[in-house]
């Protein structure tokens, strides 16, 4: 059975975030809230743990899947550099609403960047994502907590059963907003490529940059 425990989605208790801590060290899967869906989240440096996210989803593996980091730090490592496009729209939209997309560590598992040579990352705003990259101080995986096509969750009542069977923790904070999720932004060239628009409208993208 896999263990569901309650955790506060505003001052998350430090012993649960220890315990999913330690699950994604031994390479196992975490369910936690993202500001609007369930995340499903690996140590995304494990290949092994990465690939796990891949089979709990029935993912196809020319599919990337995102990361969360919350430091700049964390950040460099995952990525070949920090183009300046990416760097502005870190200052002005994140923690949250923005995920954005630049050259990937080639030394990062294969199946999560599916060969594209580029990472999607974000900087959580949700208290227990932050509190969990914080305290396994590695990105985690940030893809939704749901089979390859299907809707994404906002209620831990209504995960599958064909995820959850894959799953060794699940952080319930209760209902989420289910929002549309983050606006994905390719920042890797010189102009922004919206792959997926969220939070955050193409148009406020595009004028942040224009007004840099």
């Amino acid at each position: 059975m896999t263990r569901v425990v309650a955790i506060d989605p505003v001052e998350p208790q430090m012993e649960l975030i220890r315990e999913a801590v330690a699950v994604l060290r031994s390479g196992g899967l975490v369910i936690y809230p993202t500001r609007c869906l369930y995340g499903l989240g690996a140590d995304a440096t494990n290949p092994q743990a990465v690939a796990k996210v891949f089979e709990a989803k029935g993912r196809p593996e020319h599919q990337p899947v995102s990361v969360i980091c919350n430091t700049a730090a964390m950040i460099e490592e995952m990525v070949r550099e920090v183009p300046p496009l990416a760097q502005s729209i870190m200052e002005h939209f994140w923690p949250g609403l923005v995920t954005i997309v630049m050259p990937a560590n080639e030394a990062l598992p294969a199946l999560l960047t599916a060969g594209s040579g580029k990472i999607g990352i974000r900087r959580p705003a949700h208290a227990v994502a932050a509190a969990l990259a914080a305290e396994l101080n590695r990105p985690i995986t940030t893809t939704s907590a749901n089979r390859s096509g299907m809707e994404g969750c906002h209620r831990v009542e209504d995960l599958a059963p064909e995820v959850l069977a894959h799953v060794d923790l699940v952080l319930n904070a209760g209902e989420l907003e289910g929002c549309a999720g983050s606006t994905v932004v390719d920042a890797s060239g010189e102009a922004p490529l919206i792959l997926r628009e969220g939070l955050v409208a193409t148009e406020e993208i595009m004028a942040i940059v224009h007004s840099d």
